[in-house]
């Protein structure tokens, strides 16, 4: 391809984009002026960059900077590459708060902007076991509500989840239409349950055939397992699901506070 071809395809990416006198390594340099039109919407999901020759030719910089930059775009989950094809935009990821508040996914995503819904595949009556009854502090073959759904998020699916619920405390949600309404809000709205606080853990587990086709990815790829109970403010377990969510579609941020000593402890 033409230099000259190069500069109509893409005027903004120029051998003077990279400052030389800069003491930032230019694929640092790289990597954030792709960064830059990403996320301001220049580039759009699924556009095309240019080869590696071409950004080198484009630079008048190495191809291993230029792989570096590329790399890191990559594991960022900015860019995606299809062999024998190229490098493309990547879909935005959808960032969910990890433990920051529990407002639930559906309101999670609203309050962001986006257009949430959920395909019930199950809810029904089943018996508790073993391990339900212990994490929700039940008799074992207690009755309990086993709600699973197909998350979406504008139109394309992005979880999997499978709650469980004590029949007794909250029976009106075997029969709530979940599909476009928050689980948590129904609990507070319906029952007078306020979720007080939980504990998550997330792991990466490869999907089987059955999650693969729900989620529209190949079998064995990567998806992140996020087990939660939550509790009310009594520590009465209410809820405990189990959420697989798509790797290449979810991120999760965590707010983090460092310890502070209260006042008037230091030494005289």
């Amino acid at each position: 391809m033409e230099t000259e071809n190069l500069d109509k395809s893409y005027p903004e990416l120029r051998y003077d984009s990279i400052n030389r006198s800069s003491a930032l390594p230019y694929y640092v340099q790289l990597k954030e002026l792709i960064r830059d039109k990403i996320e301001h919407g220049e580039w759009k999901p699924g556009d095309q960059l240019p080869s590696e020759p071409d950004l080198c030719e484009m630079f008048g910089i190495s191809r291993t900077v230029i792989r570096q930059a590329l790399k890191e775009l990559t594991y960022e989950g900015l860019i995606y590459r299809e062999k024998g094809k190229g490098t493309f935009i990547a879909e935005p990821k959808i960032v969910e708060r990890l433990v920051s508040d529990l407002t639930g996914f559906f309101q999670d995503m609203t309050d962001r902007g986006y257009k949430p819904y959920s395909r019930v595949l199950r809810q029904e009556l089943t018996t508790a076991s073993q391990k339900i009854a212990k994490l929700l502090d039940l008799p074992q073959g207690s009755e309990v509500i086993e709600l699973s759904r197909l998350r979406f998020v504008e139109d394309e699916p992005i979880t999997l989840v499978t709650t469980f619920l004590p029949y007794k405390l909250c029976p009106n949600v075997l029969t709530a239409d979940l599909s476009h309404q928050s689980l948590y809000s129904f609990l507070e709205k319906e029952c007078g349950f306020i979720i007080a606080r939980g504990r998550r853990i997330i792991e990466a587990v490869p999907a089987n055939a059955y999650e693969a086709e729900l989620l529209n990815v190949e079998t064995g790829v990567p998806l992140i397992l996020l087990d939660s109970v939550s509790y009310l403010a009594d520590g009465t377990p209410i809820e405990y699901y189990h959420a697989l969510h798509r790797g290449d579609r979810a991120r999760f941020s965590v707010e983090l506070m460092r310890y502070q000593p209260p006042m008037g402890t230091g030494i005289e």
